[in-house]
């Protein structure tokens, strides 16, 4: 019987893309629903919780999802591999925590562990753990993202996401567990492939290209 899992995320195009990437193993996962931007719906096995746009799992939006009786086992997936933000989502209840760097097919493998009742940690339990540094915001990223089709990276669109929120550089870089400087390299690429030069500029194409 196929893994019952919900897909979890703001923004609909990275909901999108996650439910696309799983698509050939449906006689494995059943993906019986997407919510975007709320909890709740029919009960699930796992729900994955992708970070994109969101705070952290040291947050308060993960919360919810953790608490709701429907979510079954909680599963992050995100590129801030931090181990404070680790041990967080332990704390709070989460069944694992993924690298965003693992295929469709070890996803797929993770997430049927995690609804046996393992507890997965990328860079533990076997699972490899991607170098991070600045470059890797340049390295190949699985599912989909706002802006991908004007060539920003999933760091640079995550963002340029936070700046649509409203956000502050302080903020994001907190958020994102970077510092400024990276923070600051990552904007200046974003607003070169996005034709944009002002903050202000940016906030405009970010709603207009759903990363609002």
């Amino acid at each position: 019987m196929p893994l019952r899992v919900r897909l979890r995320n703001d923004f609909e195009v990275v909901v999108a893309g996650l439910e696309a990437m799983l698509a050939p193993y449906s006689d494995r996962i059943d993906i019986v629903s997407t919510k975007v931007g709320e909890n709740g719906g029919s009960p699930v096995d796992v729900t994955l919780y992708d970070t994109f746009g969101l705070t952290q799992a040291d947050g308060e939006e993960i919360d919810g999802v953790i608490d709701d009786p429907t979510s079954g086992r909680v599963v992050v997936y995100t590129w801030n591999m931090q181990e404070e933000l680790v041990a967080a989502s332990l704390r709070k209840g989460c069944h694992g925590y993924l690298d965003k760097s693992v295929g469709a097919r070890e996803l797929v493998e993770c997430l049927e562990a995690v609804g046996r009742g393992d507890v997965l940690v990328s860079g533990r339990n076997g699972l490899p753990l991607s170098a991070r540094d600045a470059a890797a915001s340049a390295a190949p990223a699985v599912g989909a993202w706002p802006g991908q089709d004007a060539g920003l990276t999933a760091r640079e669109a995550e963002v340029i996401a936070l700046i649509t929120r409203g956000f502050t550089n302080e903020d994001i870089a907190r958020m994102s567990y970077i510092s400024i400087n990276t923070l600051k390299s990552y904007i200046r690429s974003a607003y070169r492939k996005m034709g944009v030069e002002r903050r202000s500029q940016a906030v405009r194409w970010g709603i207009e290209h759903g990363a609002g």
